[in-house]
């Protein structure tokens, strides 16, 4: 699709899903239309059809209740509700569940800025994308509760302290466009605004080689590369193998997305917030068939390095 000017209630559709998010705004705007002036004309029709006309005159009424009205009143609403309802639902997964191939990018907020980190290492404060490809962001807070918000993409989503979220997009144009916080986080809030800038693909791949920023990557390492790093520093083979054999814990070997089950029955899927939260607290879930015997690495690796070891564990396919 291609970006427009946009509408007197939203401004240019910039992404590839952001016709479809205008579409059911469009729905519900023309039904808050029509049902508006449905309820405005049969207002001023019964104002006047029983103005009272003299003193002596009664407010009463030879008419009964109807059971045809009553029920179109009733359940025509309803099914419009239904049809918004599932409409909206299949809408929010798609934007949920990131096409695959996607390019990867961390996002850190805090008060007050955002800072994105990419595959190879680079930093950068505004984020820098390319046209035409899907891009997904991995999200997280350092401080408090805040929300990314860009609204030529239709995408918004919470970011919220020692928890994943994701959200994705895909620009199919070059172009700048607007990033804000939109959770009050503080007196700084509405400066807390950056700029996603679009590029065409070749253009890209130059930027990400200039980007600089405060990045702890080792010179010349890949994000799965200073994980693999991390993965023998940290010691992490002694427990878990990267090629399938059972150990004390868990292989990698394809642990990414997995899913399994508990030593309490539940269930677990390895994606970003579960392999998180098993290096912070390993204790609060374990797999079943493995002793609760990992300790914890909180104080020990930062966000930066557990981003790394993730970028490391997709790789183990």
């Amino acid at each position: 699709m291609a970006s427009n000017e946009g509408s007197f209630w939203l401004p240019p559709q910039s992404s590839t899903v952001a016709s479809e998010v205008d579409e059911l705004f469009d729905f519900i705007m023309d039904l808050n239309y029509i049902f508006f002036f449905i309820i405005l004309a049969m207002t001023v029709y019964f104002v006047v059809k029983y103005k009272r006309t003299n003193d002596e005159q009664l407010a009463t009424s030879d008419l009964d209740h109807s059971t045809l009205w009553e029920g179109a009143w009733a359940f025509i609403p309803l099914g419009l509700c239904f049809v918004m309802f599932v409409w909206g639902f299949k809408l929010f997964v798609n934007l949920q569940v990131a096409p695959p191939g996607a390019m990867e990018v961390y996002v850190s907020a805090q008060k007050w800025s955002w800072n994105f980190a990419y595959e190879n290492g680079g930093n950068s404060n505004d984020l820098y994308v390319p046209a035409g490809k899907p891009v997904k962001l991995i999200m997280k807070s350092k401080d408090v509760l805040h929300s990314f918000y860009v609204p030529d993409f239709r995408v918004k989503a919470d970011v919220i302290p020692n928890r994943y979220t994701t959200v994705w997009f895909e620009a199919p144009e070059a172009g700048e466009h607007r990033i804000y916080c939109t959770e009050y986080c503080g007196k700084e809030h509405s400066g807390m605004y950056r700029t996603v800038h679009v590029l065409p693909p070749a253009e890209f791949e130059k930027k990400l080689e200039d980007l600089s920023g405060p990045s702890k990557l080792p010179e010349g390492m890949t994000m799965a590369q200073w994980g693999e790093q991390l993965y023998v520093d940290y010691t992490c083979a002694t427990c878990h193998s990267k090629d399938g054999s059972r150990l004390v814990g868990p292989s990698f070997k394809a642990i990414y997305g997995r899913e399994g089950k508990l030593a309490d029955g539940s269930t677990y899927k390895a994606d970003e917030e579960y392999i998180n939260e098993s290096i912070m607290e390993p204790k609060a879930k374990v797999v079943e068939g493995y002793p609760p015997v990992m300790p914890s690495f909180k104080g020990q690796l930062d966000d930066n390095q557990i981003n790394a070891i993730i970028a490391f564990m997709k790789t183990l396919k």
